[in-house]
Order: structure tokens, then C-alpha cells, then sequence
């Protein structure tokens, strides 16, 4: 019995054929977008997220939504996805964080006024709308994050040296209070003793006057 020969336009294989091409795609658009995450300047969550300074608080969670349903961990086999899922979320958590998001978008005003300064522009100059612009604004600004979060860290670590120096401090004196006590404890604990002791003395004392009396000479 002569074996049915595979239609060539079965669509059954047809469509197994792009369900495996739309997978593949799939993972391709996850691994390039793992990939990007991956690359950003942490510093700058608006990179991470790949969103413009100034958007809505809207945006940055459908963005962040979108963006974390593609990469999660659970939903591909890229190794890289957990990371880049992290980092997605701390920069999704500070961008809605107030004063964390008007924190950077003041390092991005400063990184644009530091630009228009050192050419000698004016916020009207035609540069300013160029991409050569846009270019040149993004990596002054990371220049201006680095620069921050150095100063910040200095500080920090500024802090934790002058609290060191305040906890040591705080040591010392509850160390002299606590043998100041010990020695007033010594002390009382000692009271009987030294009273006895006294006594001792004071007696002896009276004794040998006694005898000094009766060894004493009549006069004439």
C-alpha cells in the first residue's frame, strides 16, 4: 500500500511553521530588549526604562508593565533575563519615588545648561534641536550623575565616619559612667570595713596615749 505523500501547502505545517517563526521572533525581541536594559546607564532610570525626561507618571507604569511581561525570568530562557528585571524594577521604584525623579530630572536641567555654557549658546541657539544635540546632552548628563553620585557617596561615607566618631564618643562616656559606678559600688561596699578599721585605729591610738601618761615623770 503505497504511503500518502505531505501536501506542500498543508496548512497544518503552514501554520506550525509560523508559530515557530513568531517564536523565534519573540525571543529575539527579548534577548535585544535584555540586551538594552543591560547596556543603559543604570544611573539614569529614564534610560533604563527607555523613556524621555518629563513624561507622565502614566507612562512609566504602562512602560514598565510592558517591558516586565517581556523580559520576565519565568517567561524566557535568556540567563542575563534576572538582571535586567531588576534593574527594570529599581528604576521603574525610583522614577516614582518624587524626590529621587526631581533629583535626576535636575541633573538632566544641569547637564542642558552646562552644554548651552560651554558653547556660548542661548536657550533659543538652532543647535539646541539638532540630534548631534541630543547626543552630546546625553552624555553630559551622565557626566553629571557620575559627578553627583560621587559627591554623594563622599558624603555618605563623611557621615558614617563623623557617627563613628559620635558612637565612639557615646562609648567613652558610657564606659567612664559604668566605672564611676563600679568605683561608687567599691566604695560603699567597702563602708563597714573601713569604719572598722578606723575604730581599730582611733583605739590603738587611745591605748598608746595611755601609755605615754603613765611613763611620764613627776615634776620636782
Amino acid at each position: 500500500m503505497a504511503s500518502k505523500e505531505k501536501d506542500p501547502k498543508d496548512p497544518v505545517e503552514d501554520k506550525d511553521a509560523l508559530d515557530a517563526l513568531e517564536a523565534e521572533s519573540k525571543e529575539f525581541d527579548k534577548d535585544a530588549e535584555i540586551d538594552r536594559i543591560l547596556k543603559a546607564f543604570r544611573l539614569d532610570a529614564y534610560a533604563v526604562l527607555d523613556l524621555n525626561p518629563g513624561v507622565p507618571e502614566s507612562d512609566i507604569k504602562a512602560t514598565y508593565r510592558k517591558k516586565s511581561l517581556l523580559i520576565h525570568p519565568d517567561k524566557t530562557k535568556n540567563p542575563q533575563a534576572p538582571e535586567a528585571f531588576d534593574r527594570l524594577k529599581k528604576a521603574q521604584t525610583e522614577l516614582m519615588d518624587e524626590k529621587h525623579r526631581e533629583r535626576l530630572d535636575e541633573a538632566i536641567a544641569d547637564a542642558r545648561m552646562l552644554l548651552i555654557r560651554e558653547n556660548k549658546w542661548t536657550v533659543d541657539s538652532p543647535e539646541l534641536k539638532t540630534e548631534e544635540f541630543a547626543q552630546q546632552w546625553r552624555v553630559k548628563t551622565r557626566e553629571v550623575l557620575i559627578d553627583n553620585e560621587m559627591r554623594r557617596k563622599r558624603q555618605a561615607k563623611a557621615q558614617m565616619q563623623e557617627e563613628g566618631r559620635e558612637q565612639r564618643r557615646a562609648d567613652q562616656e558610657v564606659e567612664d559612667r559604668k566605672r564611676k559606678r563600679q568605683h561608687e559600688q567599691d566604695w560603699e561596699s567597702t563602708r563597714d570595713q573601713r569604719i572598722d578599721s578606723w575604730r581599730q585605729f582611733q583605739k590603738s591610738k587611745s591605748g598608746d596615749d595611755k601609755k605615754k601618761k603613765k611613763k611620764l615623770k613627776p615634776i620636782g
